[in-house]
């Protein structure tokens, strides 16, 4: 089945971006099943929070709610009598008393085994039995001045703001506690009939309505700081999961480190002893020391062997040299090194090699250059691993460009160039990292184990320099490396003369020459008193 021009172009989404999709899925879905197993429609986590503080701000105003009903109590006295204002005032503390009881018992329970709807039709119930408490009492009596209006209408906004703001993560308790009192204030303006008493009713109805917004908006603010902080506790979470996962995972490095450490170190021994056998045997046999071959490939069998086991010494070596540089474990022997001199060395050693393949060496280095304090045998093998590279990937009729000179800072570099195929720019990571090939490397005949650039990367760090990589496909590659003004050996300066001494001058007649000092390198007798 053969697909369409658009199904093919369409790229294949990143994982990061997948794992969020499916990060946000099951938050909808889960935020969804909440809503639908909650009776206010918010999660049923939330349901608990607004309940516990509901019943949290009536414990808390218990007290301000005993002071005002035996103020009101008191007052209405005045013009209902001593015996009914009584029997109101206990009615509404038994009602309180009844409320702090179940707030108390709402408190006391488990969260897990709250019935969030019971509770809630509960509260509900009993603010609305306190609210027609408070309507009996403000009810214009018979025979009563018109002047107790405005003290009724002062009453029901202090019990309409004080009920708002108690029961503002329960509206609905709110509004049974309130819709009872105003309502009852507000037609006993009507039933007077004058225009103020109109207006007074207006007035209440308008203040029921302030405050049932006034409720609605501390319910929403108090809805945003739960969402808040669950979404907080849910970060926490994340981060503490994430967190014990990487030290699970950073434990399991550590272990996977020191196995391999110890595997390294078995190994090394396990297989050097009998390659250093082989080398032997192979030199031995190769250069004929006891005699010729009866047969003639025998000699040339030798000579496989023996650069096949320097090979694989060589490798040897290279793994062990990375391991020891991954654990911080490589010690540097640190000595005045000529950085001329070294590359001289390596490319002596590598000229023939490039010969055979046709290649060209220019050597191009600044003169009297100082020398640098650093590992003569990490440099070494810095430069060889290089030309080794840049000899490899070079096709025959190359040119390669070896450079030593002065950075703009006082340092001092070293430049490998070549005119080989490059390196393609998103594959430098991989060659760069341990094990790494790229895409020319593969196709060589001359496959490495891809540790050469890694181990040189390394050892450039510990000298605390710098390593670039520069190519282009079809133009050639560059490696550049640096060295710190830390590292070079300037020359001091030459010491300066002493001044010649000069003669004192005469003293003039009668005078006397004060008493000589002792020299500061004599030792002055000590002298206990």
């Amino acid at each position: 089945m053969s697909l369409s021009t658009d199904q093919r172009d369409v790229p294949a989404p990143p994982e990061g971006s997948s794992a969020k999709r499916r990060r946000a899925a099951a938050q909808h879905v889960r935020e969804a099943r909440d809503r639908l197993t909650s009776s206010t429609g918010t999660r049923t986590a939330f349901d608990y929070e607004l309940l516990r503080l509901f019943a949290q701000n009536r414990l808390s105003a218990s007290l301000v709610i005993l002071l005002l009903v035996g103020a009101v109590g008191f007052l209405s006295s005045l013009w209902v009598g001593a015996i009914t204002a009584g029997t109101w005032t206990s009615a509404v503390l038994v009602i309180h008393a009844i409320i702090i009881t179940k707030c108390r018992q709402f408190l006391a329970g488990p969260a897990n085994a709250v019935n969030s709807r019971a509770w809630r039709l509960r509260f509900i119930m009993l603010d609305l039995f306190f609210g027609m408490a408070w309507m009996f009492i403000l009810i214009h009596p018979v025979g009563v001045e018109d002047a107790t209006g405005t003290f009724m209408l002062f009453i029901m906004l202090l019990v309409v703001a004080l009920s708002s703001t108690l029961s503002s993560s329960v509206p609905m308790a709110m509004i049974a506690a309130t819709t009872p009192v105003t309502a009852a204030v507000a037609i006993d303006f009507v039933i007077r009939g004058s225009i103020q008493d109109y207006i007074l009713a207006m007035l209440a109805v308008a203040a029921q309505c302030y405050f049932t917004l006034l409720t609605f908006r501390l319910y929403t603010t108090q809805l945003a700081t739960l969402e808040a902080r669950a979404e907080k506790d849910a970060l926490i979470g994340e981060l503490e999961t994430a967190k014990s996962i990487s030290d699970e995972a950073r434990r399991r490095a550590e272990a996977a480190n020191v196995a391999k450490s110890r595997f390294l170190a078995q190994m090394s021994h396990e297989l050097r002893t009998p390659l250093n056998a082989i080398l032997g045997f192979s030199e031995v046999m190769k250069t004929e020391i006891f005699g010729p071959h009866s047969v003639p490939q025998y000699k040339d069998y030798s000579g496989d062997i023996h650069n096949s086991g320097v090979h694989l010494l060589g490798l040897i070596n290279e793994i062990l040299d990375l391991s020891r540089i991954e654990a911080g474990r490589y010690e540097l022997n640190e000595e005045a090194v000529s950085l001329v001199g070294v590359i001289s060395e390596c490319c002596h050693l590598l000229q023939m090699r490039a010969r055979n393949r046709g290649l060209t060496l220019h050597e191009v280095f600044e003169a009297e250059m100082p020398k640098l304090w650093a590992d003569e045998r990490a440099i070494r093998q810095i430069c060889l691993n290089f030309l080794s590279n840049a000899i490899k990937f070079t096709p025959p009729g190359g040119e390669i460009w070896i450079k030593a000179g002065w950075t703009a800072s006082g340092g001092q570099y070293l430049s490998v160039k070549d005119t080989g195929p490059g390196i393609p720019e998103e594959e430098i990571p991989i060659v760069l990292a341990s094990f790494g090939q790229g895409s020319n490397s593969i196709k060589s005949a001359e496959q490495g184990a891809g540790l050469g650039l890694p181990i040189a990367k390394s050892l450039i760090d510990l000298h605390g320099g710098t390593f670039a990589l520069k190519s282009k496909l079809r133009i050639g590659t560059e490696v550049i490396v640096t060295f710190p003004p830390e590292r070079v050996m300037a020359a001091l300066p030459p010491l300066a003369e002493p001044a010649p001494a000069t003669q004192p001058e005469p003293l003039p007649e009668g005078a006397h020459s004060p008493p000589a000092r002792p020299s500061a390198m004599r030792k002055l007798p000590f002298f206990r008193v």
